[in-house]
């Protein structure tokens, strides 16, 4: 049999997650039922609607979109002191765009663009 992923239902939100054989998971305490792809821990489940992911507030995109911007900011740290790096000035200028992206107007919606790979 092949594993799938489940979720356990608290409340009307996946609130844990599994990756059983379907014959295992009756086992489990509580109301499990499986999750498709692209769905997870927090998202919403009721038994007439179906799946669908929760609402966020503005507040919430953004903490992410600053979490998202401050994990750029390091995985891009390493290449301020290193002159000769490939591209180096592109990765300058998008780090600085970084820094000014939660004072404009695309600010939580429209992120910067990196200019490469690291």
């Amino acid at each position: 049999m092949a594993i799938k992923t489940y979720g356990k239902i608290v409340n009307g939100k996946v609130s844990g997650l599994q990756n059983v054989e379907e014959i295992y998971i009756s086992g489990f305490n509580g109301n499990w039922i499986e999750v498709p792809e692209g769905f997870g821990i927090g998202d919403l489940y009721d038994e007439t609607n179906g799946w669908s992911n929760p609402v966020k507030t503005t507040e919430e995109l953004e903490e992410e979109g600053k979490n998202w911007r401050n994990k750029e900011l390091k995985r891009s740290d390493f290449i301020v002191p290193l002159t000769d790096y490939p591209n180096r000035d592109a990765w300058i200028t998008y780090r600085q765009e970084l820094r000014d992206w939660t004072t404009t107007d695309n600010f939580p919606d429209t992120k910067p663009t990196a200019p490469a790979e690291l």
